[in-house]
């Protein structure tokens, strides 16, 4: 049986929600506030209005490691808003910056056609380069069940879930962010097999 406090906490906490919603998707993708003992998430926006006919493969990409990275979330940039990852389509091989990018830093994924013209699946390139964003490099050569395997695993491969020990190096590194973060890698991965 539940007590009538947990019911008033609840509710106190449901209603805190409901009033920071708006402050912290307009907030420039600062750490958001957690109860004690629980981690804080972190929120980055992407933008993707310059890749077209990348949308569903982004958009999987992203609810992909929204459903399986505990402390950060990616959300799309609102018009005027600045985003921390620019997401745009190209002609040549996937790319991507190796992150872990912070909030306020910025982070550019190329969707490139040309792996798309070989055969790889879309929204696995979308995937594996934000996941360089989130600071995985590759894991090449590589399994399937490792989407940092990028190409290596082969054209027949579809998988965009990130295993356990990626999902882990991600939460690792946007665990306990402090206001000042080390700055993000910057180089540039090229998922040319």
């Amino acid at each position: 049986m539940l007590h009538s406090k947990w019911f008033a906490a609840a509710g106190t906490a449901a209603a805190v929600a409901l009033l920071m919603a708006p402050t912290a998707q307009a907030a420039s993708a600062q750490e958001a506030v957690a109860p004690t003992g629980v981690s804080a998430v972190t929120t980055l926006r992407y933008d993707a209005t310059r890749a077209p006919g990348w949308e569903a493969a982004v958009s999987a990409g992203v609810a992909s490691w929204n459903a399986n990275a505990r402390n950060v979330k990616l959300i799309p940039a609102q018009p005027g808003t600045r985003a921390e990852i620019l997401i745009i389509a190209t002609s040549g091989w996937p790319q991507a910056t190796l992150g872990p990018v912070r909030p306020g830093g910025q982070a550019r994924v190329e969707l490139g056609s040309q792996a798309v013209t070989e055969g790889h699946d879309k929204t696995r390139i979308a995937a594996h380069e934000i996941g360089h964003t989130l600071g995985l490099p590759d894991t090449k050569p590589g399994p399937c069940s490792q989407l940092m395997s990028g190409s290596s695993a082969g054209t027949s491969c579809k998988n965009a879930v990130p295993n356990a020990t990626e999902r882990a190096r991600v939460d690792s590194a946007y665990a306990g962010l402090t206001a000042t973060p080390a700055p993000a890698d910057g180089r540039l991965l090229v998922d040319a097999p």
